[in-house]
């Protein structure tokens, strides 16, 4: 009884495995983002060196007027200790190989020995262009401004570029 059990089990498992490798659908749901580039290049006294990531998981995209949003989770590190964590969402456009993402996220800005914002609140706008590359990759420069709109007693903001390579798993 218990061969049979076992024989049964067994069956109903190879029941429900593909029958070729064109059955097998792999989704690749969630990005990683890494970055590296200039923090406040415009100003020549607090300008510096910088390093990212941000994580983006597609499953929770969603097509809207606007096009396609998804939140987004990120952090920058500069090489003056500032960090800025934020998670907020971005928009995807694409035109052919080229990818438009434009994204605004609020987070906590830490000025470490670097740039006074002003504010522990910032809000970044930014714009990125990627090209696709083979596997699920993207090569992109992107574009920044972090701001706290006026919460604090100074706004003085802070232009950064990076470049990034993406890649979905």
């Amino acid at each position: 009884m218990k061969k049979k059990f076992f024989y049964l089990v067994l069956l109903s498992f190879l029941m429900c495995l593909p029958l070729s490798a064109e059955d097998v659908k792999i989704e690749n749901n969630t990005e990683f983002n890494l970055y590296t580039g200039m923090f406040d290049f415009s100003d020549d006294g607090k300008r510096s060196t910088l390093i990212g990531f941000q994580h983006q998981n597609e499953e929770l995209n969603r097509d809207t007027f606007l096009g396609n949003l998804s939140p987004i989770t990120g952090a920058m590190f500069t090489a003056d200790n500032a960090t800025y964590f934020y998670t907020g969402v971005q928009a995807q456009y694409k035109l052919g190989g080229l990818n438009i993402t434009p994204s605004f996220t609020p987070g906590y800005y830490n000025q470490g020995d670097g740039k006074d914002l002003g504010h522990a609140l910032e809000f970044k706008s930014e714009v990125q262009l990627s090209l696709d590359l083979p596997k699920d990759s993207q090569l992109g420069f992107s574009y920044n401004h972090l701001s706290n709109a006026s919460l604090g007693e100074k706004n003085p903001g802070a232009n950064s570029y990076m470049f990034n390579f993406l890649k979905k798993f």
